[in-house]
């Protein structure tokens, strides 16, 4: 029914592994993607003649590399970086107080807001016991401005525009009124940038001297490490720029490969499969 040619394949399949790494082997080839076989002869009873194809990895021919010579950046620490640092500290380690004042820029205040376009509610325009800091730029430009100056227990009406890019297509571009009532005005009151002060925000300094002395070389070894970093990069690639290598396609493929596949983990750990990104992506 079928020829001996079909048994002959099947053969062929359990012996290739084993034949074909000898092969490898024997002729010191560095063998890359997967072998292929491109022509099979039976010309004696019982034997076969294997032609196989595979891709070798790249013979490398170097240019220069010696006395090359390419910019390394000198790190600096400034002192205003440093101070800047321990400001940013201080505000982590701000207290936030309720205050008997009116709001200003810096302060939190705590609100119930409805929004209303063409007197209609709209979806996601409320809500109760609101945390907003004013001055942070994370409402519709104009909203947190609109707020300075209010005091505990004011009702307010608050008109603003959303933005054309607006991510909500059907509010982009349009006036929008949202009624606001302010429970609370805190503040936030940053320690005072003493010994203290250093103590609790450092397990090894005893005053503000020795944070700052820390905060320096702490930046100093970081900047030092993506300083060396960028200068061996730009070493290797002033080496690639003069060498000639024909790079196989096997080991491009397995590079996109390898970059997909990590992809694709990096989705699932956000709780979306590969496939489904794409579609919400039209990619």
């Amino acid at each position: 029914m079928y020829g001996s040619q079909v048994f002959y394949e099947d053969a062929v399949n359990e012996i290739f592994p084993e034949i074909y790494e000898a092969a490898i082997v024997k002729q010191e080839l560095k063998a890359v993607g997967s072998p292929s076989v491109s022509n099979m002869d039976t010309p004696d009873e019982g034997g076969v003649v294997l032609t196989i194809e595979t891709e070798l990895y790249p013979e490398v021919t170097l240019g220069q590399y010696k006395g090359l010579e390419v910019p390394k950046h000198e790190v600096k620490v400034e002192e205003s970086e440093v101070d800047a640092e321990v400001g940013r500290m201080a505000e982590r380690n701000a207290r936030i107080e309720t205050v008997d004042r009116a709001a200003a820029n810096g302060d939190t205040v705590v609100i119930d807001f409805e929004g209303f376009v063409d007197d209609q509610p709209f979806q996601g325009g409320k809500a109760e016991d609101y945390s907003l800091t004013l001055g942070s730029g994370s409402f519709i430009p104009g909203f947190e401005d609109a707020l300075v100056g209010a005091v505990a227990g004011e009702e307010r009406d608050v008109n603003v525009t959303f933005p054309e890019d607006y991510s909500a297509k059907e509010l982009a571009g349009k006036p929008a009124v949202f009624k606001c009532k302010v429970h609370e005005v805190k503040e936030s009151i940053k320690p005072e940038l003493d010994d203290e002060f250093a103590k609790d925000v450092s397990d090894t300094c005893e005053t503000l001297d020795d944070l700052k002395k820390e905060i320096t070389e702490r930046l100093k070894a970081e900047r030092q490490e993506a300083a060396d970093n960028a200068f061996e990069e730009k070493v290797l690639d002033a080496v690639i720029d003069g060498m000639k290598a024909d790079i196989p396609a096997a080991m491009i493929d397995a590079q996109v490969d390898t970059i997909v596949q990590d992809f694709g983990y990096r989705l699932q750990m956000q709780g979306m499969g590969l496939e489904q990104y794409l579609k919400m992506t039209n990619t």
